[in-house]
């Protein structure tokens, strides 16, 4: 019995891990579902991006506030967790504060914790107003209804709870410290926050507040547990996928589009008589994208790096004008659908069976797609990298080449364009003619 509670811990931390593991396989079996595409090249610029936009944040700042809120907690969640390590080794062998021997950087480490889970209170606890209480319209969107509003208030109030527990966890280990061996004496200087809250605790046993520690350090550790394994049901997934979706950027100067290499072959076979075309290929790749298939790996990692902060809609042109456009909405549209699609793949043993459904009128409606001026302004906002653009012109692309489904306007323009060389209802021939008039 005396190694039950070890025992118990090694259990549940296996669990935490095995679930884990298992989610993330299904999430990167989800995006290679999408079409290959190659983001190997210059890899010195790639790293430089991934670490000036995903760890320093770069793109944040062009709003301070929420910004410096965002790196509180952000640095300070991701730092206290590594005495997770500590916590880890202390479960497992039934020992306490295992790496005190480290001695004043011991010390300094857990003084340093302590300040940032104060930081990380803060931000969270402003974060929560600024969703609840000042209702920011970016939050207030439809795109937001249900559970994705649900899923931020969760996570910020997880990690408030979680915060408080270390805190709590630290004030009634300082009061145990030479009351009972297992707690080591480490000093005060270690809790420059806890110390303060070490008083609300005096009032009780020895073997209540032995209760409370235990619990509390238990509560730390499980939460911590079950959030690792919420996060990919959450769109707090961004925490681990904002450095390969970074890295992965599209480098192309924005504005320029992707090529269709199918179109591509036509037109040199056109232009050149003596072009050989490459021999088709097995499975004929559909003009643009009906449903997720269509996409690329890349644009399926975007879906699942959505940080779901609306800086891309209230950047957005469109969305401001009162049209139906939310880029916000279609990646997340897209991720849904992915979801879904991977249900599918589970309930097959794998293999996708046609559902008769697709993101285009399923999940996003040509009038959404056709609302987007292809400015970039999404693109230009997104605080990881993601680019909606890039997907809405997939989505259009299919609409135009494979269902003739594009608006009277555009089509009438491409007329006037394959019968007069110009967007105008003007033969060449006339077109000199304002010139002439008197």
């Amino acid at each position: 019995m005396e190694y039950i509670d070890n025992i118990l811990f090694a259990i549940i931390l296996a669990a935490g891990i095995w679930l884990f593991a298992g989610n993330i396989r299904k999430i990167r079996r989800n995006i290679l579902i999408g079409r290959d595409t190659d983001r190997s090249d210059n890899k010195p610029l790639r790293f430089k991006t991934m670490m000036r936009v995903a760890l320093g944040q770069s793109k944040m700042m062009t709003r301070p506030v929420p910004a410096i809120l965002h790196i509180f907690v952000y640095v300070g969640f991701i730092i206290i967790n590594i005495e997770v390590l500590e916590i880890l080794i202390d479960g497992v062998a039934g020992t306490h504060r295992i790496l005190s021997f480290l001695g004043p950087l011991y010390t300094f480490l857990i003084a340093t914790f302590e300040i940032l889970a104060v930081l990380v209170l803060v931000g969270c606890a402003l974060f929560l107003a600024r969703r609840n209480i000042l209702k920011l319209k970016r939050f207030m969107s439809k795109d937001l209804d249900g559970w994705p509003r649900s899923d931020a208030n969760y996570i910020l109030i997880t990690e408030i709870l979680l915060m408080t527990a270390f805190l709590s966890m630290n004030a009634i280990d300082q009061n145990l410290q030479g009351v009972n061996p297992h707690y080591i004496n480490i000093g005060d200087s270690a809790f420059p926050v806890s110390h303060f809250l070490s008083g609300i605790f005096n009032g009780m046993s020895t073997g209540t507040q032995e209760f409370l520690e235990r619990f509390l350090w238990w509560f730390h550790i499980v939460g911590i547990l079950a959030f690792m394994n919420y996060l990919p049901y959450s769109k707090h997934l961004h925490i681990l996928l904002a450095f390969p979706n970074t890295w992965f950027s599209n480098l192309w100067k924005k504005g320029k589009f992707t090529n269709l290499e199918s179109v591509t072959v036509e037109v040199k076979a056109m232009m050149d008589p003596s072009f050989t075309p490459p021999p088709p290929p097995e499975t004929p790749q559909r003009f643009g994208a009906k449903d997720v298939h269509d996409l690329t790996w890349k644009q399926l990692m975007d879906s699942y790096s959505c940080t779901e902060c609306g800086r891309c809609t209230s950047a957005c042109p469109a969305n401001i004008t009162g049209k139906l456009l939310s880029p916000r909405k279609i990646v997340m549209s897209v991720r849904d659908r992915l979801e879904e699609v991977g249900k599918n793949m589970d309930a097959n043993g794998g293999k996708f069976v046609d559902d008769n459904k697709g993101l285009i009128n399923d999940y996003i409606s040509p009038e959404e797609l056709w609302a987007c001026t292809s400015c970039n302004a999404c693109v230009q906002e997104c605080p990881v990298n993601i680019d909606p653009l890039g997907m809405i012109i997939d989505m259009r692309r299919y609409l135009v080449m494979e269902q003739s489904a594009s608006p009277t306007e555009l089509n009438m323009m491409m007329t006037n364009i394959e019968n007069n060389g110009a967007p105008w209802q003007f033969s060449p021939a006339d077109r000199l003619n304002w010139a002439t008039e008197q």
